[in-house]
């Protein structure tokens, strides 16, 4: 099959890679001169694991391509997917989806027979509809259908994710006689390899297949954001995080994953998509009032993070040296899109802390996020360590689990590591002689006691 991918960033690139791996040619379609450039000296803008080489075995392949010209690509192309940003619009969470029906008008423009036009980006309900119309005012004659598909690509293992897939959706117009027929059978046969390993395919109409994707996100977002509420009731009554997770995740109905305690989620997805979900019922008149309090305590989240740390260093961070291992807002990934770290170094800094700073993939993506003063950075962890009154775990990369308690005792000036991604042994720590603090865990014997001795929480 011959497709073409409008818009080279995560989602197009990835995707355009595994396409092609399926054994599709595949044209990608980018505008931006630095990504294009970049793409087409075979380097990679993005960081995810094993991208690179999925990337340049199908270009010497022969299938696939990038390029500025949109009507080459589409030309002979059976489906045509856009796969561009939606960013939140300014002022009201809404997504912009300039870029989309910018790329729907010009893939329109320069079709030259029948393809599908199938949106890869996230998009509110209703965007399938509004691409047929622009479509069909665009060129009358032109015979096209339009679908939807979301993704659902995880940074850091986005190649596994798609190539073995909990599920496909693919959204197509039932209302048009013949159309979803066609429309489907071309998107069959484009994730005909899924079909030998069984993975769901759902097709739906395209309103549940555009809200599918937020629904998800939102209610991942909520598994977060309630976890990180039981955190702070286990701190406030003696339990552990780790085990009610544990118990809670072991029921089948509820599953162990995204039931994580930390600073807050952030990323590229689920803060724009829940924001989005909340325009999308507002403009609908329907009630979110679930979502609504998974975004309120997720921002409070944030905001608590930086008054955690400067109680654990003694009620101030001023002159005193902080190293932070991890910026982006998750491992794997170079991506630092809300990542927690942004307010909380920005609130150290602010604050008169001296930061000294490692991740191992982010580190040039976070320079225009975090103060250009205040703010070193480091080598690795153990440099980022030397000298530090403090260590800060923001995100919970492996070569910072691996760390020896010990050696980083004899290369602190202070002792105290606030841990917010629980990724250390808390006696361990201890033993080493650390002041070390977590999230959800019992720590502090004294107010355990104390809560015991009140029965209340207070």
């Amino acid at each position: 099959m011959r497709i073409a991918m409008i818009g080279g960033g995560y989602v197009g690139l990835v995707s355009a890679a595994c396409f092609a791996e399926f054994g599709s040619q595949v044209s990608v379609v980018e505008t931006h001169p630095g990504r294009l450039a970049a793409l087409s000296r075979g380097e990679i803008p993005i960081y995810e694991p094993g991208l690179d080489k999925l990337v340049a075995d199908n270009i010497e392949a022969g299938r696939l391509s990038f390029g500025s010209d949109l009507r080459a690509a589409v030309d002979g192309a059976e489906a045509i997917f856009i796969a561009v940003g939606t960013p939140p619009r300014n002022g009201d969470g809404h997504a912009d989806l300039t870029y989309v029906f910018a790329a729907a008008e010009q893939a329109a423009a320069a079709m030259s027979g029948y393809a599908v036009i199938v949106t890869k980006s996230t998009v509110p309900v209703g965007t399938g509809r509004r691409i047929a119309e622009l479509v069909a005012r665009v060129r009358p004659e032109l015979e096209f259908d339009v679908a939807s598909n979301p993704e659902f690509l995880r940074e850091g293992s986005a190649i596994a994710d798609f190539m073995r897939p909990d599920r496909v959706v693919i959204g197509t117009d039932a209302s048009r006689p013949g159309s979803a027929e066609r429309a489907q059978e071309i998107m069959r046969r484009l994730y005909r390899p899924l079909y030998l390993l069984e993975a769901p395919i759902l097709f739906t109409s395209l309103e549940s297949a555009e809200l599918i994707k937020y629904a998800a996100n939102s209610f991942l977002a909520m598994k977060i954001s309630f976890i990180n509420e039981m955190a702070d009731l286990c701190e406030r009554v003696g339990g552990d995080v780790h085990e009610v997770a544990r118990g809670i995740g072991m029921d089948g109905r509820i599953g162990s994953k995204f039931l994580h305690a930390g600073p807050g989620y952030g990323g590229s997805c689920f803060p724009k998509d829940t924001l989005a979900l909340m325009r999308i019922a507002q403009e609908a008149g329907a009630s979110s009032r679930l979502v609504e309090a998974t975004v309120q305590v997720n921002d409070a989240r944030k905001a608590s993070m930086a008054a955690r740390i400067m109680s654990a260093c003694g009620g101030s961070v001023r002159d005193k040296t902080v190293a932070v291992f991890g910026l982006t807002f998750k491992p794997e990934t170079d991506d630092m899109r809300d990542a927690p770290s942004i307010p909380i170094v920005h609130r150290l800094v602010e604050n008169g802390a001296q930061v000294r700073a490692f991740d191992p993939a982010g580190m040039e993506a976070a320079r225009p996020l975090l103060p250009e003063r205040g703010l070193t950075y480091c080598s690795d962890a153990l440099d980022a360590a030397t000298g530090a009154d403090a260590i800060l775990v923001l995100t919970e990369w492996n070569e910072f689990r691996a760390l020896s308690p010990e050696r980083l005792r004899e290369l602190m000036t202070g002792r105290v590591v606030i841990d917010l991604r629980n990724i250390y042994d808390p006696a361990a720590m201890q033993a080493a002689g650390l002041a070390y603090t977590s999230i959800g865990r019992p720590q502090h014997a004294a107010r355990i006691a104390s809560w015991q001795r009140s029965g209340t929480g207070d």
